[in-house]
């Protein structure tokens, strides 16, 4: 009998780890993750599966949600090969780096699964870069390509003579003068990419980069290698817990690792539909009639999006396909959690991880949720509360949420931030990949997420969580957003300091002030309640909608 080829193995391999149990408990015990040496997702799970089971794999909308269409897996397939063959004709190789900033549109995919096949690295950025944050990635990793949707031609004229290592200019679609038009190099090119023009990628190969959101400095590149694509079966099977029939909706800029974990990898290793929505900004009404008019079963939302629905009578939607509501991004307040569940019938189960990671924490079914909780290790992974010099915490007490490095890699976790002197591994330290924020952990082994250690509020002794004050103050009726920091103070050493927005109708008040305090005091212990109240109109937040406290801090 004839020995398998690289790419059966590899399919082989995804089809064994996609057949574990999905049992939390039994995972615990028994899940392993295995990646073989040589792997590329593009081919041994998108090719595979158009080739051998092929189905819908991407619900397209419009921006109005007036035009539906549909791509299946042997079209992903089809499309991304004839993009890595122009980029192959055009001269990239692997290892090279590709900026690829575009919306919600099947080139997207065309262009990520295709610089895949050929090992180039692709950048994916978010569609709201300016020129100047197309230039720092740009040179922060001197990439030779940039492969843009055409509304973005002009940011990139701006800044070309700023980014010597530019070679190549592709815009998605075309013509556009001075660009070179994906629908032209590509209308000529062949089907599949040809076995003696396929580079071998390894498992440890550098597949693509995210830049991280820029909470707390500028923003740094995090590669991520082949193997974190399969990493990400724990996501489908365990967390989002998806099935072959799921139709799958994550609201999320392609930008964002957050697309890798709603909209690449853990949809596709399942072998389910995705949906592509191709809309800007934020319409309440239009989201809930699409999910029913799709037929969403498994819907993965950030907090804003759940707070927007709160504020909406949702009586007249259908949301009953929904079988699995998630959420991620930063915690989900507790009294959004009822509402939705109220309202839908399930229970928002919140997922934590980051850039660096993969869903490494998270509310399972079969596991019961504490409302408020950030959930469980994930299945394959050592997660812990540590202090800063790697023990383990106390049960109750608060601490860094930490992996433990082991030996095989845990799965999906970065190996270090990009540099031109190679790898920055300041957060690895003590035996652990420390990630910056803080949790406690209870008698259950529930992590309950604090917030960043550098938000960390410390007033009289005591630490204080400014999503803790947060979550208080927006079950007050006359706050629609908040933000919490912490104020040198001679005698507390730090005050609590709310920045709050109003509902619309409320006008700032001194007495206002004084409610806001007492309701806090009678809601939370008493040393959390915000000492000083500023009202604002808006809050700093970066690209991706995260609040940045380091600009409230640096006006206090």
């Amino acid at each position: 009998m004839q020995a398998p080829t690289r790419h059966e193995q590899a399919a082989q391999a995804v089809a064994r780890l996609m057949a574990s149990p999905r049992d939390y408990d039994q995972a615990v015990k028994d899940y392993r993750f295995e990646c073989p040496e040589y792997f590329n997702y593009a081919y041994d799970v998108i090719d595979d599966i158009g080739a051998n089971r092929d189905k819908v794999a991407v619900i397209t909308v419009s921006g109005d949600g007036s035009q539906i269409g549909q791509l299946n897996y042997s079209d992903l397939s089809r499309r991304s090969s004839r993009f890595a063959n122009a980029l192959d004709a055009l001269g990239l190789k692997k290892g090279d780096f590709a900026v690829l900033v575009a919306g919600r549109i099947p080139e997207w995919y065309d262009a990520i699964f295709g610089c895949m096949k050929m090992g180039v690295v692709s950048l994916p950025g978010t569609t709201q870069l300016t020129a100047k944050d197309i230039a720092y990635r740009v040179n922060a990793v001197g990439a030779r390509a940039v492969i843009v949707s055409p509304e973005h031609c002009g940011k990139v004229d701006q800044i070309r003579a700023d980014c010597p290592s530019l070679e190549y200019f592709i815009v998605l679609g075309g013509p556009v003068e001075g660009w070179t038009s994906s629908q032209e190099i590509t209308e000529t090119a062949a089907d599949t990419v040809p076995e003696d023009r396929r580079p071998e990628t390894r498992r440890d190969d550098v597949m693509m980069g995210y830049f991280t959101s820029g909470t707390t400095g500028m923003p740094k590149m995090v590669p991520r290698d082949y193997s974190y694509a399969l990493a990400h079966a724990s996501t489908a099977l365990f967390w989002m817990d998806l099935t072959r029939d799921d139709v799958h909706w994550t609201l999320t800029d392609t930008g964002w690792a957050k697309a890798a974990w709603g909209m690449l990898f853990p949809q596709f290793l399942a072998e389910c539909t995705v949906v592509l929505f191709n809309g800007t900004g934020f319409d309440a009404d239009l989201h809930l009639r699409l999910v029913g008019k799709l037929g969403v079963n498994t819907f993965c939302a950030p907090p804003t999006v759940y707070r927007a629905f709160a504020q909406m009578d949702l009586s007249g939607y259908d949301l009953s396909s929904i079988r699995r509501s998630l959420g991620a991004g930063e915690p989900l307040n507790p009294e959004v959690i009822r509402f939705w569940k109220d309202s839908t019938g399930t229970t928002i189960a919140d997922g934590y991880g980051q850039t660096e990671t993969l869903n490494i924490i998270g509310n399972f079914p079969g596991k019961p949720v504490k409302i408020g909780a950030t959930g469980l290790p994930v299945p394959g992974l050592d997660m812990r509360v540590v202090d800063d010099a790697g023990n383990e915490t106390p049960q109750g007490e608060v601490g860094n949420i930490a992996m433990r490095v082991t030996e095989p890699w845990p799965p999906g976790l970065f190996t270090g931030y990009f540099t031109a002197n190679g790898p920055d591994r300041k957060a690895f330290r003590n035996g652990w990949y420390y990630t910056g924020d803080t949790a406690r952990r209870d008698e259950d082994g529930y992590f309950w997420f604090v917030g960043r250690a550098d938000d960390l509020i410390t007033s009289s002794g005591y630490r204080i969580s400014p999503f803790e004050v947060e979550s208080t103050l927006l079950e007050h009726d006359a706050v629609a957003e908040s933000a919490v920091i912490g104020e040198p103070d001679p005698e507390r050493g730090e005050i609590v300091s709310a920045y709050i927005i109003l509902m619309k109708g409320i006008e700032p008040s001194d007495d206002l002030v004084k409610n806001i305090q007492s309701f806090c005091r009678e809601r939370t212990a008493p040393y959390k309640y915000p000492r000083k109240v500023t009202f604002v109109t808006e809050l700093p937040k970066t690209i991706s909608g995260k609040i940045r406290r380091v600009e409230l801090r640096a006006r206090s």
